[in-house]
């Protein structure tokens, strides 16, 4: 498929590039002990794993490999000259206010706003023209490692519940505030997980698990995850639990209620796709809980109701989702009717403001969202600002004014006020950055992979750069998860392209750019085509002359880690650069840990022989072969309680006891970060300034 132009956008300078040798950055990888005698039996197959004790993340043993690694890294990238101009850069860069959305309760509004130099975005409450700080989650720790986030305000408008993480970990508490006085309430709620917060009458529901084993807390397997629902003024262990599952330990469930109390909706999932669906109706005192779905086949969530029908978000019986109704009287999923019928391409989201429907969809990696009255007949698609990726509509059902935010790899993100009456747009807010946005481009390409399938991708850069190989180039990939990886305005990528770089983003199977299928085709036993679709792009990159092997990094996150880790596993001469940040690296265990249970649906378990007999063939940590591998980065962070440590400290280890060739293989462990959320901006920076270095270096190309 030819090529189409995207958008046009730019920076404010491109520093110049010159190819040199690459500085002096000698290092010796520390020894790591191997226990010979751990060795498991995977149906009748002995897998040996000699670094089993680097799972013990609180043994002092352990402690002192992280130290002595990041000993190594940390002296390997001081050497290099361009670490504090990458660092200078990045901080300049990002150094421009954001506003977030604004929500509305009665007369107050709620929005998120950054100055550009916090680390952590200020909450603020505007009534008429006065503004207040709201929380600012700065003073709550000394280093920005605190975030806030799930806000919910009650239905009388009186108080807002929110949570609170700690140095990025996924257990968080709630935090309740009275609005008006903006005094904290006695009412904190512990040990929360994978919850929202849903407001019913006096009080709340809530997800969370029982209080975890006392040094054990981001590491221990997550089991019987319950609803609880929490009144004002009283203490924790009140608490009422509302939905749990005693006989299945490895459920998630969340409860919410419709925005006109009428319903209470739980759904429970066996892992990161598929639910089960139970209403209840509040209305009538002693109702029980209906089943509406039974099993976890797929997915179906309550968007709201319309007196006592609900609309349901579903993909039963449409891999590209759809809206159906139905009431509790006829709960059986394959009696319910279409609202909204399936269409071509993907419905992502559906909300309801001004007495209107807005339906989000991705329509070849790009928004296009479309309105509809309420009684499901179609009005027209609402106008863009370009060709990017839009948020869904944000409103009330009673209010005209309703938001939504723009942006693309090259736009910043900016905020649109909707007119839900006369179905206008017009711009409500647009930071200002030291970034042009004319002298950027990017442009789509559909490219095949191994088996033919034309897989998309999204390439940005300079214009009028020369396509012959010699330009450095960052592949991005995901794939999995049912998750579509979209334009998106990053920072740290825009350094990057400032400095002479080409930014490729792969849309790869197994994320849900086109919906169910696109989503089953990289899962469990298709697996390997998300690592041939993200190989074919490398291989497209360098037939295309936009890059060469010398100068191609390539670089995932999360299940993304589990991409690059794999990828070099079984192809290490695809790259000079290779960054797995937070990988899940050891597929043979990854269930064993905290929420990883949950990822079973999308890879399988090696407790199971089919499943097994799978993973074992691109488990990274499993794979690692006595080749030369790409000069290597592992990421990771010491309180990921997502995808927990041990498997990026393995795997660095494994890779580095078995590269035969002179690149490095390091691993940077950071202290008092998680999976992601909620990192303040300086460690952002100090992040993203290594792996800049480590990058250019290894390009061997200097920053002037």
């Amino acid at each position: 498929m030819k090529p189409y132009i995207l958008t046009a956008i730019a920076a404010l300078s491109l520093l110049a590039c010159n190819s040199k040798q690459k500085e002096t950055t000698t290092y010796k990888s520390p020894e790591t002990r191997k226990d010979t005698t751990v060795v498991d039996d995977y149906f009748g197959t002995k897998i040996a794993d000699p670094y089993r004790w680097l799972e013990d993340d609180t043994s002092e043993e352990t402690e002192a490999w992280v130290k002595a690694q990041n000993t190594v890294t940390n002296e390997y990238l001081g050497k290099i000259q361009s670490r504090e101009k990458f660092k200078q850069q990045l901080s300049s860069l990002w150094d421009y206010e954001s506003v977030g959305i604004p929500s509305k309760h009665g007369d107050y509004y709620i929005y998120s706003k950054n100055d550009g130099k916090q680390n952590q975005s200020v909450y603020y409450i505007k009534k008429g023209e006065n503004e207040e700080v709201l929380i600012d989650p700065n003073t709550l720790s000394d280093n920005g490692t605190t975030s806030v986030g799930g806000l919910s305000v009650s239905k009388d408008n009186t108080y807002l519940a929110y949570t609170v993480s700690k140095a990025g970990s996924d257990w968080k508490d709630i935090v309740v505030m009275d609005l008006e006085t903006k005094a904290i309430v006695k009412d904190n709620i512990s040990w929360v997980k994978f919850s929202g917060i849903s407001w019913y009458k006096n009080g709340f529901y809530y997800s969370g698990y029982n209080a975890p084993e006392e040094g054990k807390e981001f590491s221990n397997k997550n089991e019987f995850h319950k609803v609880f629902y929490h009144e004002l003024g009283t203490s924790q262990d009140k608490d009422i639990i509302v939905f749990e599952d005693t006989e299945h330990p490895l459920r998630n469930h969340s409860g919410y209620v419709t925005e006109d109390n009428h319903f209470l909706i739980i759904t429970a999932s066996e892992g990161t796709s598929g639910n089960t669906l139970h209403a209840k109706d509040l209305t009538k005192e002693n109702s029980e809980f209906i089943t509406l779905v039974d099993d976890f086949d797929n997915d179906s969530y309550v968007i709201d109701n319309l007196d006592d029908q609900l609309l349901i978000f579903t993909n039963y019986n449409a891999p590209n989702k759809r809206v159906a109704t139905t009431t509790l009287s006829v709960p059986n999923k394959d009696d319910w009717e279409d609202y909204i019928p399936e269409k071509e391409y993907v419905l992502e989201s559906v909300s309801i403001a001004g007495k209107k429907l807005f339906a989000s969809y991705l329509k070849d990696v790009q928004s296009k969202i479309e309105v509809y009255k309420m009684d499901g007949s179609y009005v027209k698609d609402l106008e863009l600002p370009g060709i990017g990726i839009c948020s869904g509509i944000s409103g009330d059902k009673t209010e005209t004014t309703a938001y939504f935010s723009y942006t693309s790899f090259t736009t910043p993100r900016c905020n649109y006020k909707v007119n839900t009456k006369e179905l206008t747009t017009v711009l409500d807010f647009k930071p200002t950055i030291a970034f042009n946005s004319d002298d950027y481009i990017t442009t789509q390409v559909f490219y095949p992979s191994k088996d033919g399938t034309e897989i998309p991708m999204f390439i940005t850069h300079k214009k009028g750069i020369e396509l012959d190989g010699s330009n450095p180039c960052l592949l991005y990939g995901y794939g999995g998860f049912d998750i579509s990886y979209k334009p998106n305005f990053d920072v740290a990528k825009t350094v990057f392209i400032q400095n002479g770089g080409i930014y490729a983003v792969a849309n790869l199977r197994g994320g849900s750019e086109y919906g169910e299928k696109w989503h089953k085709a990289g899962m469990l036993n298709n697996k390997q085509n998300v690592f041939d679709d993200f190989i074919a792009a490398a291989d497209y990159l360098k037939t295309a002359k936009y890059t060469s092997t010398e100068k191609l990094a390539i670089h995932g996150r999360s299940n993304g880690g589990l991409l690059v880790g794999a990828t070099i596993t079984q192809q290490p001469e695809i790259a000079k650069v290779a960054l797995p940040m937070v990988g899940v690296l050891d597929m043979l265990r990854y269930h064993k840990f905290t929420i990883g249970w949950a990822w079973a649906v999308e890879y399988g378990s090696s407790e199971k022989e089919a499943d097994f007999n799978n993973l074992i063939k691109y488990s990274p940590l499993h794979n690692v072969k006595p080749v030369a591998y790409p000069a290597t980065l592992i990421l990771t962070a010491d309180h990921d309680d997502r995808v927990v440590p041990a498997h990026s400290f393995k795997f660095a280890a494994e890779i580095q006891s078995k590269n035969t060739g002179a690149n490095p293989t390091l691993i940077r462990i950071d202290s008092r970060s998680g999976h992601g959320s909620g990192k303040p901006k300086n460690k952002l920076i100090e992040e993203w300034a290594d792996i800049w270095a480590f990058c250019f270096n290894n390009f061997g190309i200097e920053i002037k």
